[in-house]
C-alpha cells in the first residue's frame, strides 16, 4: 500500500533514496545556461550605461557635446594626435554657430578642454558596444544562452546600435542655421533610450538572480493591482525624466530660481510668447520649467499611493522596495527644489541626474517584486 504524502510535503519533492533533478521538474529539459554569469555581465553593461548618463550630462553642462562635428563610428575612436589634426578639428568647429554666435572667443586650449569631455562620451559609447559584442558572441557560441533569451540579449544591442544613431541626430541638429546647442526635444530622445534601456537591463539582471522555476512560482503569486500601479508608476517617472531633459536641453532650470512661486507669479510671465504656441513646450524655458514642476508634483502625489498600497503588500521584500523607491522619489524631488533655488550649478544638476538614475532603478525593482514576489516562510527567511 502505498504511503500517503506529508499535509506539509514540498510540491516536487523526490521520494526518499530517489536523486533530485538537476535544475528540478520545470527547468528539466530546457537549457538554464550561464545564468550567473550572463548576470553578471548585464550588471557591468548597466555600470556603463550609468556611467554614459552621467558623462552624457557633464559633458551637457559643459557644453560640449557640438565640439566634434562628424560622425566616424570607427575611425572616430582614435583623437587628434599631432598639432596638425588638433587644428583640423578646431577649424571644423569654428565652422558651426555655436562658436560664431557663443565661442568666438576660445583659443585652441579651450577648445581641447570641450573636445575630451564629447571624445569620451563617444568613446564610451564604443566601449559599451564592444563589451555587449563581445559578451553576447561569447556566451552564444558556447551555446550558454538560457532558453529564451537570445532575443532579449539581441535587443539591448539593436536597442544600443539605436541610441547611437539617435546620439548623430541630436549632434546634427545643432550644426546648421542659428542653433547654439542640439534641439531639445532630440535630447530628450537620446537620454530617453538610455533609460529605456537601463530598464531592460535592470528587469533582465533580476530576472537572472533567481531560477527560472522559482519564477515561475513567483508569478502565481503575483499581485496584479500592485503590479499595474508599478507599472504606472515607472511611465510616470520616465514621463518626468523626459522633461527633465527639456529643461536641461534649453537651461530652463536657470530661468526662475525662487520656489514655489515663477518670477514671484504661480505661471512664469509669458508662458505662450513664441510663435507658433507649440514650440514653446520645447523652447520657452518659463514655461518648460513650470511643466517639469507640476509633473514633479504630480508624481509625489502618485509616490504617495504607491507607498499606502505597496505598505500592504502580503511580502515583506515587495513593502521594502516600495518604500526605497518612496524615498528614492521623495529624495529626487527635494534635490530638484533645491537645484532650482541655486541656479542649477553642475555639481548640483548631475548629482540630481544621478538621482534618477536611482529612482528609475527603485520603481522598476519595485514593479518586478509585485510581479515575482519573494514568498516570506514561516521561519522568516525569504
Amino acid at each position: 500500500m502505498a504511503k500517503k504524502p506529508a499535509i506539509f510535503e514540498e510540491v516536487g519533492e523526490v521520494a526518499p533514496n530517489q536523486p533530485a533533478p538537476k535544475g528540478g521538474m520545470i527547468d528539466r529539459g530546457s537549457n538554464t545556461g550561464a545564468r550567473g554569469a550572463i548576470r553578471v555581465w548585464l550588471m557591468l553593461l548597466a555600470a556603463l550605461v550609468v556611467a554614459m548618463i552621467l558623462v552624457g550630462g557633464l559633458t551637457r553642462l559643459t557644453d560640449s557635446g557640438l565640439s566634434i562635428t562628424e560622425w566616424k563610428p570607427i575611425t572616430g575612436a582614435l583623437p587628434p594626435m599631432n598639432d596638425a589634426d588638433w587644428q583640423s578639428e578646431f577649424a571644423k568647429y569654428q565652422e558651426i554657430p555655436e562658436f560664431q554666435i557663443e565661442n568666438s572667443w576660445m583659443e585652441l586650449s579651450d577648445f581641447k578642454a570641450i573636445y575630451w569631455w564629447e571624445w569620451g562620451h563617444r568613446q564610451l559609447g564604443r566601449i559599451i558596444g564592444l563589451v555587449w559584442a563581445l559578451g553576447f558572441a561569447w556566451f552564444a557560441l558556447r551555446k550558454q544562452v538560457p532558453t529564451g533569451w537570445n532575443k532579449r540579449l539581441l535587443l539591448i544591442g539593436a536597442l544600443g546600435g539605436l541610441q547611437g544613431a539617435i546620439g548623430w541626430w541630436m549632434v546634427s541638429s545643432g550644426l546648421k542655421g542659428s542653433m547654439t546647442d542640439v534641439a531639445s526635444y532630440r535630447l530628450a530622445t537620446h537620454l530617453g533610450l538610455a533609460f529605456i534601456i537601463l530598464g531592460f537591463l535592470t528587469w533582465y539582471i533580476l530576472s537572472l538572480s533567481r531560477l527560472e522555476r522559482d519564477l515561475m512560482q513567483a508569478r502565481r503569486l503575483r499581485e496584479a493591482k500592485l503590479f499595474s500601479l508599478g507599472t504606472g508608476w515607472m511611465h510616470f517617472a520616465f514621463l518626468q525624466i523626459l522633461l527633465g531633459a527639456l529643461v536641461a536641453g534649453i537651461d530652463a532650470g536657470r530661468s526662475y530660481t525662487d520656489w514655489p512661486l515663477m518670477g514671484g507669479q504661480v505661471i512664469p510671465p509669458n508662458p505662450f510668447m513664441i510663435e507658433p504656441a507649440w514650440r514653446n513646450f520645447f523652447e520657452n524655458p518659463g514655461l518648460v520649467q513650470f511643466i517639469h514642476r507640476c509633473v514633479g508634483y504630480l508624481l509625489f502625489a502618485f509616490t504617495v499611493v504607491a507607498f499606502l498600497r505597496g505598505r500592504r503588500s502580503a511580502h515583506k521584500a515587495t513593502q521594502a522596495a516600495f518604500t526605497a523607491a518612496t524615498m528614492a522619489v521623495t529624495f529626487q524631488i527635494a534635490l530638484g527644489i533645491y537645484t532650482v533655488l541655486t541656479g542649477a550649478p553642475w555639481q548640483v544638476a548631475i548629482i540630481h541626474q544621478a538621482m534618477a538614475v536611482l529612482l528609475w532603478v527603485a520603481i522598476i525593482r519595485a514593479r518586478f517584486l509585485a510581479q515575482y514576489p519573494k514568498v516570506q516562510s514561516i521561519q522568516g527567511r525569504t
